[in-house]
């Protein structure tokens, strides 16, 4: 029974109903605050696949360029599998943002709502501070991860263009076209993986801070 109901508020979800979506969690007796915390777990979870993905590609690119003899079909396959993982990976954490999104805006919604309720003066006072920070918490995680969604496009940009390059030249003077690159992708990717580290650190400060709220 419960599992069906699970697979009901998931494609619920699917859908777009969030609204259902979280009222039925809800009567499961999990709140907002509950999901965001989740869902800010799985984006963190997604951006460290991410970076593992991103340095595979990079580490397939070094094995590219070092190319001595052999199939370079194989070497295009291999590279062409690491950037369609890549793009998978960068599609997962964009989603797992969005999913962020929606549920926080449904928490600080009500929790706004909530506040207007009070006739307590001491009690809305608190809860506005509370809720004050923890929006500016949650700002600086969004600002860390969507900064990190950015530079995944331009790594992935570079990464489809040498795929493209390699499948219509497959010889080495091409594998020595991609090696005169490979040191700016390099530094790009190094530039994501350190942003990846900034994020995740950003997640698991707020995660900390909510849950002592």
């Amino acid at each position: 029974m419960f599992k069906a109901l699970a697979a009901t508020l998931v494609v619920l979800s699917l859908l777009g109903c969030q609204t259902v979506y979280f009222n039925a969690m809800e009567q499961l007796g999990i709140a907002k605050r509950d999901i965001l915390v989740d869902r800010v777990e799985d984006a963190r979870d997604a951006q460290t696949q991410a970076q593992q993905q991103f340095k595979s590609a990079l580490d397939e690119l070094s094995t590219l360029i070092n190319f001595d003899g052999g199939d370079v079909q194989q070497a295009y396959d291999s590279l062409s599998d690491q950037y369609d993982s890549s793009q998978d990976a960068a599609d997962q954490v964009s989603a797992r943002i969005d999913d962020i999104e929606s549920v926080a805006e449904a928490l600080f919604n009500e929790w706004q709502d909530e506040i207007e309720q009070y006739s307590n003066a001491k009690y809305k006072r608190t809860s506005s501070q509370q809720l004050r920070k923890t929006k500016n918490s949650y700002q600086a995680l969004l600002r860390s991860m969507r900064r990190t969604e950015q530079k995944m496009l331009p790594v992935l940009s570079s990464l489809k263009d040498n795929v493209l390059y390699l499948k219509h030249n497959l010889n080495a003077r091409a594998i020595g076209a991609i090696s005169l690159e490979f040191e700016g992708l390099k530094q790009e990717i190094s530039s994501l993986l350190s942003q990846v580290n900034n994020s995740i650190s950003e997640s698991n400060k707020f995660i900390a801070e909510i849950d002592h709220k």
